[in-house]
This record gives C-alpha cells, structure tokens and sequence, in this order.
C-alpha cells in the first residue's frame, strides 16, 4: 500500500480487517517494520485522537515521530498555484512538501474542509499536493472529504459488537451550532457500502451527501423509521453539501435520545466524538452501557497501526 487516503487504497476490507485484528492481538509483535524509521504528521487543524492515537501507533511499531502544527509551528504555508506571494504567507507548499518527505518516511496530513469552495474542498487539494510531492508514502489524517483512519476504526468496532452476520446500521444526522464538513459522514458511508451490512443514511431534507459517496444507499427522511431494529446508531452532523457548508437546520427533535434508541433492536450507540451532550446525544443515551464510543475512540490506535503496517510492509 503506498497511500492511504481513502477504502479505495486498502487491498481489501477482508485484508484490513485481519491486519487490524492481528495488530490488536500483537501491538508490539512488529516493531522491526518501524526500526528507524520516522513519521512526520502535519496538522493544518487541530486533533486529539487521531493526534495521540496516530503517534502511539508509530511508537508500537517502533517508530519516530514528529508532529507540526502548521498555524503555530511553522511558516504559514500557501497552497494556491500561480499566486503572487506578496500577502502573510511566505511558504508555498511546493517546495515545503518535498522537504518534508526528505526527513522522514511517511507522512501524515491532517487539512479540513475550508468552506470557501466546494470545488477546491472535494478535490482535495491539501492532501492531493502532499501524495503528489511528497515522494514517500501519505497517510490521511482527516481530509476536506474523508475520514479514512476514522471509518476504519468504526468498521473494527462494528465487527467486534455484531451479534448478527448482516447488522442493520444507521448513520443518522444530528444537530449541532456549527457548520461542520461532510467528511465522517461521507467516509463512513463509503466504508459501509464495501460491506455487506444493511445501511441506512438519515438526516433532514437538504443534508443529502455528494452522490459519489452515496450511491444507491438508502436516505430514510423520518428518523424513528430509521431506527427501527437497527443493531447500531452512529450519530453525527454534517453541513449542507447542496448549500455548501451552511447549517440548514439546528431541530433540536434530532437530537439522538432514549426515546429513539428504545425503537432499536437494543443498538449500540457510535459517535467518532468530540461530541456535544444534550445536542447531538443525550446523557442517557451516551452514559448508558450501550453506548461503545470510548471501545470505537480507542480502535483508532488499532487502525492507525494496521494502516501503517501495511504501507511499511509494502
């Protein structure tokens, strides 16, 4: 595996799933994979799992790490092509990239949606630039479009609780005060439709995801419907994709409670967290025994590992 920015990089979800549970047994039966060998991990936004999941699965795998923070620890970086550079930034992402990529042996890259332009944020200019000129290997670490580290965390957490071959799994829009990208939400859907679980996608009219992502996945518009008998809920806002990055709607009625999770076949409740309590989820519903978010939060370590087994292995 050279790059991992998307499911489409993976071998496969059978091959990803038996790295992950191989990892998970043996987190520190591959350390000669890593032996001085170092990653860079560039940070465009802020984090706090994938930061500290990421970094401690280099160190399992015997790995050096070193971590920038671009807003803070370095030049303020252009990524634009053909501009004049007579503003605030005195990098170009040109020539920073292939520094990069001289001091270390993988990099990861960390850039969300900017919400200025849907054309600019589905291209995904930021990562593309770092797979292009980097001239080492490019891990993802969220995207303008994808979350590929996240979905694979979800889809080994999911394998772990199902007590059904075929579960039924929903991802379901919630409220929340700010626009927020559609890159989760579109990652998951896009892991989910590689298996051969039963998915449903509900939100509000005007939330649908870009068609690429969706597919032929069923959009159920009544929420309650689309809990009934689910075996998982995963909760999670996104802004408009149609009405690029506005909030079209903050209905409180969204909010994921126990009301609704009662109408579930006993679902377990996913969020990839931060998480606003009483916006997105109320208190039962995360405090309760059914809720798996901190089990879904610590397989980022996992998948993150798994991930960077399979490119040091290839």
């Amino acid at each position: 595996m050279k790059n991992y920015t998307s499911v489409k990089d993976i071998p496969s979800i059978e091959k990803a799933l038996e790295t992950a549970f191989e990892v998970k047994k043996n987190p520190f039966g591959f350390q000669h994979l890593g032996k001085n060998k170092t990653m860079v991990m560039v940070f465009f936004n802020s984090s706090l799992r994938t930061r500290l999941s990421t970094q401690k699965a280099t160190m399992n795998l015997g790995m050096n790490t070193m971590v920038m923070n671009v807003n803070g620890d370095s030049w303020q970086l252009e990524s634009e092509m053909g501009v004049v550079m007579d503003g605030d930034k005195p990098e170009h992402l040109l020539e920073a990239i292939p520094v990069i990529g001289r001091y270390c042996d993988v990099i990861g890259v960390r850039a969300f949606a900017r919400f200025e332009s849907r054309e600019d944020d589905y291209s995904e200019k930021i990562i593309n630039q770092f797979v292009n000129y980097a001239g080492v290997p490019v891990v993802s670490m969220e995207g303008a479009t994808r979350h590929p580290l996240q979905s694979y965390a979800d889809l080994v957490t999911i394998e772990e609780y199902k007590k059904v071959e075929k579960p039924k799994v929903v991802l379901s829009w919630a409220p929340h005060p700010r626009a927020l990208p559609q890159a989760v939400a579109n990652s998951f859907v896009e892991w989910m439709r590689e298996t051969d679980y039963d998915l449903v996608v509900t939100h509000p009219e005007g939330y649908e995801l870009a068609p690429e992502f969706m597919g032929d996945v069923k959009v159920e518009y009544d929420q309650k419907k689309a809990f009934e008998g689910a075996d998982f809920i995963y909760a999670k806002n996104w802004s408009s994709y149609s009405e690029y990055g506005k909030v079209l709607s903050k209905d409180i009625s969204w909010t994921v409670t126990e009301e609704k999770m009662a109408l579930t076949n006993n679902a377990k409740f996913m969020h990839c967290l931060p998480v606003r309590r009483n916006v997105v989820v109320s208190d039962g519903v995360i405090d309760s025994p059914n809720s798996i978010v901190i089990d879904q939060a610590a397989n980022r370590e996992v998948t993150a590992q798994a991930v960077l087994k399979m490119i040091l292995e290839g």
